[in-house]
């Protein structure tokens, strides 16, 4: 099993979409709200160089944004 974690905002539709993903999918993940938490929105940027979200690890590799072939291949679906 991967370890998924998923940087979000509760107003981001990608991000609604990513997760509805790991639901069909059986796949457990960890969320974060970035809007809620100073600090992991700080790790957000140092992982990725990024501030918008979803941003997306998946046991070490960040996907940035809802890429449904990306989260296929390194979730090992069959997508």
């Amino acid at each position: 099993m991967s370890n998924v974690l998923i940087y979000t905002t509760p107003s981001c539709t990608y991000c609604r979409t990513a997760k509805s993903y790991f639901q069909q999918h059986d796949i457990d993940y960890t969320e974060i709200d970035v809007s809620r938490d100073r600090a992991k929105a700080q790790e957000l940027v140092d992982k990725s160089g990024q501030t918008g979200v979803p941003v997306i690890e998946v046991d070490g590799e960040i996907i940035i944004g809802f890429d449904k072939r990306r989260l296929a291949r390194a979730l090992h679906l069959d997508d």
